[in-house]
């Protein structure tokens, strides 16, 4: 249950009151932490803390150094304190490490037990994100927060932080999560982060330095289904997350606009349009904010509810809050429009959605995850891995949402953030002697390429697509495979610097890192030989090699053999291909040479390279991109 274990989050505050940051069974606070809480605005940190939030502080001085003015709580809505108005930090404490909740729901959607993913792990708050301006974090309070964690003694870090956009200051300049967690990693602390929220477009994942664990975000096998009823007793499904009563048989319309000669997307309804006041409307969509926007135009004309038709492969996105919107595909709103085009008065009536889980719900990439390769440093596969993060059910303060409750489905590589972070903190408390690269490549390795079920993963996008180690890294993340591995590949901060240096860093930036001088070697190192998990070649012109060494964690006396899946136009040999460990033999050295047969330029296509012993499959994903370089200098 990952007792003993300390997880620290840098995020918005956190609301103590929850059930699920309950200290009930739990024995004394490890010794060695040498953290505490901060007493402020409705937050006590005698009475809000115990044996669970053991740790809880907030900073705010960068961010009031960089508005200029001490933060206005009133204006914004803000606590002094730990304390959370967001609602972002005490959803993904809980999902980390919250103690368990039974006859948890949101309104009786996701009935069942709530628990964070080690539940016997202590928590750790480092507020660091304010409610202005859809959240503000400063990169100076960020550094401090880091500095704080490392100080009190926390195990793993869990970051849920980033932008929606295409981070170029990560190629200009380090920003403050890289070298934060740099430090952290440094002294043996794991550090997860959220890959962003900016897909499905390539080249969108953020946090993208090789210590940092990056997380894409994947769906669970749980959907609601939502009745629509229609006035010939004909019932067909849509996805939504309806409480309450059914709405009673109503009119049904399509509001067409004469204006516009395709399918009517509902964006010219104004709030006086009478059209659809008191009425269910059919809206035919082909992306989230069109989405959004229809749905938000036939609420403030005063319409019943709303059934949105999206052809985006966004089939995890709801629509909006407190109002009747039913999402169904392209397909099954041209057979409502058929109905509503043959009946002189079309009806309906749109039913309480249901929970289902299991089959026939399909593992998915979810459609806002950002997308590899990374912008960077396209040499290191970025996301490492998927954990779920699409309508995830954690605890949110009661002001969250208008409706009272402990409990809500919240969306984002925010929550399968700390889903991974959960999962770090039961290696940990398995394998306590692992350095942080251990645990991340025990992740990588034995994550899944097929659901569970042997059903191949999809990436949601425009159009759908099979998931790729661009969408997903290693897969979607398997806990009980990351315990016993087999074999790691493992790395310390002499390989991290190596790398800033085959970045072309300077000393001076290096500095900002490591805090001591330090001189790049004149000899080049390749970043290909960097000892990660995966293998990404963003350039290959005719054959490069580049080499691996793995560590043995499982039975003494082993013996593995390599198992290769070359992408297409892409050989690749290993030597040696057979990897022997006993008593003496720990860490073994291997050579991977990978040459193309294509002639022209290509995209990126994907392989593996598995290593096995008839008990592990220790797989590093694989992609490769040939790029031959020609010169046009003397073309006319």
């Amino acid at each position: 249950m990952g007792d003993g274990i300390i997880i620290g989050l840098l995020d918005t505050g956190i609301w103590p009151e929850s059930e699920v940051f309950s200290d009930k069974g739990m024995g004394p606070i490890p010794s060695r932490w040498k953290g505490g809480c901060s007493s402020g605005q409705r937050f006590n940190a005698t009475e809000h803390c115990n044996r669970k939030l053991i740790g809880a502080r907030y900073f705010l001085k960068g961010l009031e150094a960089e508005i200029g003015e001490p933060l206005n709580t009133t204006e914004y809505l803000e606590y002094l304190s730990p304390r959370d108005a967001v609602g972002h930090g005490t959803h993904t404490s809980s999902i980390a490490g919250g103690s368990p909740v039974v006859n948890a729901s949101y309104y009786g959607l996701g009935f069942g037990t709530v628990r964070g993913g080690a539940p016997g792990a202590r928590l750790a708050m480092y507020k660091v994100c304010w409610n202005l301006e859809g959240g503000f974090c400063s990169d100076a309070d960020i550094l401090k927060a880091f500095d704080k964690a490392i100080h009190d003694g926390v195990d793993v870090l869990s970051v849920s932080l980033g932008s929606d956009g295409i981070l170029f200051t990560e190629i200009i300049k380090p920003d403050s999560i890289h070298i934060g967690s740099f430090h952290a990693v440094a002294q043996g602390i794991s550090v997860v982060c959220a890959a962003g929220n900016g897909g499905p477009r390539a080249q969108t994942v953020e946090n993208t330095a090789p210590w940092i664990l990056t997380v894409a975000a994947s769906s669970i096998d749980r959907f609601f289904p939502t009745p629509i009823t229609l006035g010939n007793n004909r019932t067909v499904m849509g996805q939504a997350m309806l409480i309450g009563n059914h709405t009673g048989f109503a009119s049904l319309v399509y509001p067409d606009d004469p204006h516009v000669e395709s399918s009517s997307n509902c964006l010219s309804i104004s709030p006086n349009d009478t059209s659809v006041a008191g009425k269910v409307a059919l809206c035919f969509t082909s992306g989230t904010f069109e989405t959004a926007f229809a749905a938000s135009f036939v609420k403030e004309a005063r319409g019943l509810g709303v059934i949105i038709a999206e052809n985006s492969g966004n089939t995890q996105a709801s629509c909006i809050r407190d109002f009747p919107c039913i999402k169904v595909s392209y397909e099954t709103g041209s057979q409502i429009l058929y109905y509503i085009s043959s009946t002189r008065h079309p009806h309906v009536r749109l039913s309480p959605s249901k929970t289902h889980v299991g089959k026939p719900v399909p593992t998915i990439v979810a459609y806002f995850s950002s997308r590899g390769p990374s912008l960077p440093s396209p040499a290191v596969l970025k996301p490492d891995i998927a954990g779920p993060g699409a309508k995830i059910l954690g605890a949110v303060p009661p002001s969250d949402l208008k409706k009272n409750t402990q409990f809500a489905f919240l969306s984002g590589t925010s929550m399968a953030t700390p889903h991974i972070a959960g999962i770090v903190a039961l290696l940990k408390s398995l394998h306590p002697h692992w350095s942080p690269a251990a645990i991340k490549s025990a992740i990588v390795t034995t994550g899944w390429t097929a659901d569970p079920s042997g059903e191949p993963i999809f990436a949601d996008g425009d159009p759908t697509k099979l998931a790729d180690p661009f969408d997903f890294g290693g897969g979607i993340v398997n806990p009980n495979r990351a315990a016993d591995p087999g074999l790691v590949y493992d790395m310390g901060t002499a390989d991290y610097i190596h790398y800033l240096c085959t970045l072309g860093y300077n000393n001076s930036a290096i500095f900002q890192f490591t805090e001591q001088s330090i001189r790049c070697p004149t000899r080049e190192h390749s970043i290909l030989d960097l000892n990660l998990p995966s293998i990404n070649i963003p350039s290959l012109q005719n054959s490069t090699s580049l080499t691996r060494n793995v560590t043995n964690v499982g039975a003494v006396n082993s013996t593995y053999k390599a198992s290769i899946i070359s992408p297409a136009g892409i050989t690749i040999t290993v030597k040696p291909d057979t990897l022997i460990f006993d008593s003496t033999i720990k860490t073994v050295t291997f050579s991977v040479t990978v040459s193309s047969i294509h002639q022209v330029n290509t995209e990126y296509s994907f392989g593996s390279l598995t290593w096995v012993d008839g008990v592990h499959a220790v797989r590093s994903p694989i992609s490769v991109r040939t790029m031959i370089e020609e010169s046009y200098a003397n073309d006319s």
